[in-house]
């Protein structure tokens, strides 16, 4: 099966966009960590999403007891590790916010040059 040209020229500027974002999310990671270790920054904000996660698991219990008249304590308890989940997962990402703003930021730098590149191949400028 023979793709138009139109096509392949579309599917390689999409490969194109996408291995600029992944370049750029890369180079926003090592700005933002200054050549230290991912691990460490997420073991810390691991133990620091620890605190929503209580809480999170503790309102999703009461949630729970709330309506326990009407359902069963598994119903409870589920409800309680949802709300951990939901909590740690809400600290994680706080504490986080700087890292994943940094990693944005240079994947949507990098794609923007690969944009501004690929308009001025489809349109020349000719100073002349």
């Amino acid at each position: 099966m023979n793709l138009p040209k139109a096509w392949v020229s579309e599917v390689d500027y999409g490969r194109k966009l996408l291995s600029s974002g992944i370049a750029g999310a890369y180079c926003g990671e090592e700005v933002y960590l200054h050549g230290r270790g991912l691990t460490p920054l997420l073991n810390r904000s691991a133990r620091q999403a620890l605190r929503p996660a209580v809480v999170g698991a503790f309102l999703g219990l009461l949630g729970g007891y709330q309506a326990l008249r009407r359902r069963s304590a598994s119903r409870a308890l589920a409800l309680s590790f949802l709300g951990g989940a939901i909590g740690f997962g809400a600290g994680l990402a706080w504490d986080n916010r700087g890292l994943v703003a940094s990693v944005t930021s240079g994947a949507m730098k990098n794609i923007g040059r690969t944009r501004d590149q690929h308009w001025l191949e489809k349109h020349p400028i000719d100073y002349a």
